[in-house]
């Protein structure tokens, strides 16, 4: 635990918070990708899957079930309570390139090949990549509620802030993991462009507008 972990882990909590209230806040889920949150529930799911049987902290068993129940809950209240408001006609991302391709970038790049290592590295990977769907959505809208772009916004900014995190553990603990920076470089690079327009926009008191 360092500071950069521990912001990045407030940004992520944030993000949770941040698309919970709009849901509720707006009585939809118009502008948000079923497919993106479902994904989530594999990454958390597949991530910590060695959460009954390795014990490190509280703080990291607490943060492992709230991930796993909040990214369930939010799948529940999309296909259940605001099922009407699916937008099947838009959330069509192929998902199925990005399971295939993260199962098969864990075989190449996992530490050790057993179950619990594949699966993880797999959950990187899914991770980097879950939020297209999400990106996709708001390509083919060409806008978005602030409240929702301020949602992706702390999703990004928690994988960023990985990357000082993996610097400061380097050269504080000697610690190195090339499959974590490899997807976390990613998965900042997916978010650039959506950073720029969030920084030209939003921050300036504008909507969230892409070019259809």
């Amino acid at each position: 635990m360092n500071i950069f972990s521990f912001f990045g882990d407030l940004s992520h909590l944030a993000s949770i918070f941040i698309l919970l209230y709009a849901i509720e806040q707006n009585k939809s889920i118009a502008g948000i990708s079923l497919k993106s949150q479902a994904l989530y529930v594999l990454v958390y799911v597949s991530r910590y899957i060695n959460l009954f049987t390795k014990y490190y902290s509280l703080y990291n068993s607490v943060l492992k079930v709230f991930f796993i129940g909040s990214s369930v809950y939010t799948v529940y209240i999309m296909t259940h309570k605001y099922k009407k408001n699916i937008q099947q006609d838009i959330d069509t991302f192929p998902v199925r390139y990005i399971l295939g391709g993260s199962a098969l970038l864990a075989l190449i790049f996992t530490r050790k090949y057993t179950v619990l290592d594949i699966f993880w590295t797999m959950s990187l990977w899914l991770e980097a990549f879950a939020i297209l769907p999400q990106l996709f959505i708001l390509q083919r809208i060409g806008e978005a509620e602030n409240i929702t772009t301020h949602y992706i916004f702390a999703l990004g900014i928690y994988r960023a802030l990985y990357i000082p995190n993996w610097i400061y553990r380097y050269f504080a603990e000697e610690h190195f993991d090339y499959v974590s920076v490899l997807a976390g470089l990613l998965q900042t690079a997916i978010y650039s462009d959506f950073f720029y327009i969030y920084y030209t926009k939003v921050l300036k008191g504008k909507k969230f507008e892409l070019p259809v």
